[in-house]
């Protein structure tokens, strides 16, 4: 049974009280405030109004005593001793404790624990009573525990966190408030146990060849019995097709082999269906079931291919034997508090990423193993998972027994956990350390070993090799290369752009930094030939509803401090020379919110475009980041209120199957490009037209086309002079169109945002409250038409979206969780409306 409810908390100055005195059964804990299971302390307070929203204004600094304090959990529940009988067990499990942790049941101290990413289980067959029974939990502060912990070597986001295992994001990120959360983040369960019990599944596609394909699923048992005739029985299921074994249990283990014919196979949404079979496991004795487990798998290979044929360096997935690119984005915590997030908001977040053709989800190394509602999903939807280890920009010590034991204990259980799900492609060792340790000990800013080596490059294969070699693992991101970040070998983190580092660089080389609009400009993408891009992206603005509903009142203008914290990448120049580059700077929050988000938009446009026109040699593009733990500044597409910024509606068209794109720097030729991802052979007609800001059209040409499948072509040239016909390149535009519908439009420039003669133009707007939509027309070109509604969880069919003189655009107003929309709210701009 599970045990969330009647949890009551209180906290306590250190060794203010006797930890005996508060987990005796007789204590009495009736003033204690109640508190939700799964949650977390801070939410608990937030809810009783005895904190302030930390999201608010400066407000994370007034609730940082709640870090610094002991706090206890306490519960009570009822049980009969009757029900046991004598060949069963009782197993109390918390899935999960924020972070450190001691236990007690009816006074008796059970353990402690000092691990946020794992289940603790506890035999309490002895210590359960008849009737009623107490639950007490102390958390140790944070600091007090590693108080005396040795952290004199390099860790960037405060040195603490190298010794919790515990979400390296919550000692605070360049995107994130530090926010120190302590509690009981997931399930607390009392699981009555008979002989023995199913340890862990482990289900994988051996093969797939023709109309077969051959599946083996491994049984791990634990027996609390001896001398037990143990059996499992396997039944995969598909509708009307099922498959069913019996095989006895030797020395704890079984396995089966299943021969299927005419399988369904499980694919990206973008290559087909994600199907999915449902396996069940029963564990039996004497004829009696005593453990079942059941799952969904999907039938399928993943391999990543880092040779082509000719030898040369690639890093392309191949789901099912099919090539595919990679594209998607960085998946960050979900909240700064995880516990009590509700499944819905990872539902509504990972169907936006499909609804913007990402393929892929990178879960990056400083937040957490995700819930498993995350993984559920992505196997429903179809999108591919690279899982790190959580491991992020720090040295780990891996000298100390005692933290390697804990570390061992977390990549075994992490492994045997996610590795059913058919999303999983690749196991990650780390974010960033093997690269970021070889760059600051080049440039002498470190002195110390590579701390933490042995986790990435001996324990975690080590593990891997006996529970899973079914997918790559990679020791690091980046990784590869004479330079881990180097573009010739692996993965690579574009940090070009935005942080301005100077590259290429080999190791032993100082990594230079160019503060500069040349060294930050989304430009640089164009550089870039690397294999497959992990990590690349640029600020944008949260929403205006976002920001206006966590600034205090009268501090919502550019340059306000207010605003400036809501940025936690303190170098702030460098969005303003991005911007400068490309928008010009802005002068008040209208324009910022506007020219950051353009910015970002383009910016991911230019880069990606550019990555996908290069494969196969590039087949990977993963955006940092897809969302926000918070209402703040930051490089993602979704901002904390589930509201995308423009980013996200480009990525529409961007990570479209087939994209038509135009490469074009300024002065020099125009190619028009199309990138076919489907497994099919695109045939169509485009249509090429450039067009004055009036309306007026110079320049019409038809192109046939066809695309072979899963390839990218160039397809066209022009010279500027050929499509300008003599008028200026700062008052046209170019669009390629498909005659036939099968792709996107694509909207071009011939000059930089801050270098177009745009004029004036006025929108009419029709609003239809009944069909929720608005239909938006212009007189003249309108650049960036944006849509605002004053609430979250807004879905537009499309929003920040050019609009072309003599047309007409309806979009369809949603809501994430299918309430009706107030449309008497709506606002509709331009960044060239007239005033």
């Amino acid at each position: 049974m599970k045990l969330n409810q009647n949890w009551k908390i209180q906290h306590f100055d250190n060794g203010e009280v006797s930890d005996l005195t508060i987990a005796a059964p007789d204590y009495i804990d009736h003033f204690w405030m109640t508190a939700k299971v799964p949650g977390d302390v801070h939410s608990t307070l937030i809810d009783k109004k005895l904190i302030e929203n930390p999201f608010f204004g400066h407000n994370d600094l007034k609730s940082k005593w709640v870090s610094e304090k002991t706090w206890w959990y306490r519960s009570e529940f009822a049980y009969s001793k009757q029900d046991l009988m004598e060949n069963e067990r009782l197993e109390l499990t918390f899935e999960g404790l924020d972070t450190f942790a001691t236990i007690y049941l009816n006074g008796v101290e059970m353990g402690s624990t000092e691990n946020m990413f794992i289940p603790h289980t506890f035999d309490v067959t002895r210590e359960v009573v008849e009737g009623k029974n107490i639950i007490a939990v102390k958390f140790e502060p944070v600091s007090e525990h590693l108080k005396e912990k040795e952290k004199n070597y390099w860790a960037g986001f405060g040195k603490d966190r190298i010794w919790a295992r515990k979400a390296q994001s919550h000692f605070g990120w360049d995107w994130g408030p530090q926010i120190l959360t302590v509690g009981i983040w997931k399930d607390v369960r009392l699981e009555k146990r008979k002989i023995a019990k199913i340890d862990s599944v482990f289900a994988r596609t051996l093969s797939i060849e023709k109309n077969k394909a051959i599946v083996q699923i491994d049984v791990d048992t634990k027996a609390f019995t001896r001398n037990k005739d143990l059996q499992v029985e396997m039944t995969l299921t598909d509708g009307n097709q099922q498959y069913v074994k019996i095989e006895k249990v030797e020395r704890h283990y079984t396995s089966f082999v299943v021969d299927m014919d005419n399988p369904k196979l499980w694919w990206t949404h973008d290559l087909g269906t994600p199907h999915l079979y449902e396996l069940k496991v029963r564990l039996v004795c004497d004829e009696e079931e005593i453990d079942s487990h059941t799952s969904d798998i999907g039938i399928r290979t993943i391999e990543v291919k880092q040779r082509d044929e000719d030898g040369n360096a690639r890093f392309t997935f191949a789901l099912n034997g099919v090539e595919m690119f990679a594209k998607g984005a960085n998946w960050i915590p979900i909240d700064s508090f995880i516990g009590p997030t509700p499944d819905l908001r990872y539902s509504q977040l990972l169907n936006q990423a499909k609804e913007a053709h990402m393929n892929m989800m990178r879960v990056w190394g400083g937040g957490i193993y995700e819930r498993e509602i995350f993984y559920k999903e992505c196997n429903r939807l179809g999108i591919l998972v690279w899982q790190d280890f959580m491991f992020a920009c720090a040295l780990y010590p891996d000298y100390n027994k005692n933290y390697m034991n804990n570390v061992r204990e977390e990549i075994e259980v992490t492994i045997k956990t996610l590795r059913n799900h058919p999303c999983i492609a690749i196991w990650c060792g780390n974010n960033e350390n093997d690269w970021l340790y070889e760059v600051e000990y080049s440039a002498g800013n470190i002195n110390t070993p590579f701390y933490g080596e042995k986790i990435y490059h001996e324990l975690i294969p080590g593990l891997l090799e006996e529970l899973d070699t079914s997918r790559l693992y990679w020791p690091s991101s980046p990784f590869g290369g004479n330079d881990h970040d180097s573009e010739e070998v692996g993965d690579r983190h574009n940090w070009q752009v935005w942080h301005g580092n100077v590259e290429p660089r080999k190791f032993g080389e100082n990594l230079g930094q160019n503060y500069s609009v040349e060294g930050v400009s989304f430009k640089n993408y164009k550089k870039d030939h690397t294999k497959f891009s992990s990590e690349f992206g640029m600020h944008a603005s949260a929403n205006r509803y976002t920001l206006e509903n966590n600034l205090p009142e009268g501090t919502f203008y550019w340059g306000s401090d207010e605003m400036s914290y809501r940025n936690k990448d303190y170098h702030h120049q460098k969005g303003i020379l991005l911007m400068e580059g490309y928008t010009g700077i802005p002068s008040n929050i209208e324009e910022y919110m506007n020219y950051s988000m353009l910015t970002q938009a383009e910016g991911l446009k230019y880069g990606i475009e550019h990555y996908r026109r290069n494969k196969p040699m590039t087949s990977g593009a993963l955006v940092w980041q897809l969302n926000d733990c918070w209402p703040g500044t930051s490089w993602s597409m979704i901002d904390y209120y589930l509201l995308p910024k423009a980013s996200f509606y480009y990525a529409k068209k961007f990570f479209h199957p087939l994209l038509l794109s135009i490469d074009h720097d300024a002065g020099k030729d125009l190619n028009v490009w199309v990138v076919n991802d489907q497994v099919e052979t695109y045939d169509d007609t485009l249509e090429l037209k450039i067009t004055t800001f009036k309306g007026e059209e110079i320049v019409s040409k038809s192109l046939s086309v066809e695309v072979g499948e899963n390839v990218s072509n160039k397809v066209a040239t022009f010279t500027e002079e050929e499509l300008l016909q003599g008028y200026s390149a700062k008052d046209v535009f170019i669009s390629l169109t498909s005659k036939q519908d099968k792709a996107q439009r694509d909207i071009s420039y011939l000059r930089d945002y801050k270098d177009l003669s745009l004029p004036g133009c006025e929108i009419q707007v029709e609003v239809n409250q009944e069909n929720q939509t608005v239909t938006v027309r212009t007189d003249l070109f309108a650049r960036m038409v944006k849509l605002e509604i004053p609430a979250e969880k807004i879905s537009f069919s499309d929003n920040y979206f050019d609009l072309v003189p003599g047309e007409s655009k309806m979009i369809q107003i949603g809501h994430l969780e299918n309430e009706k929309v107030n449309l008497e709210e709506v606002t509709v701009s331009a960044l060239n409306s007239k005033e």
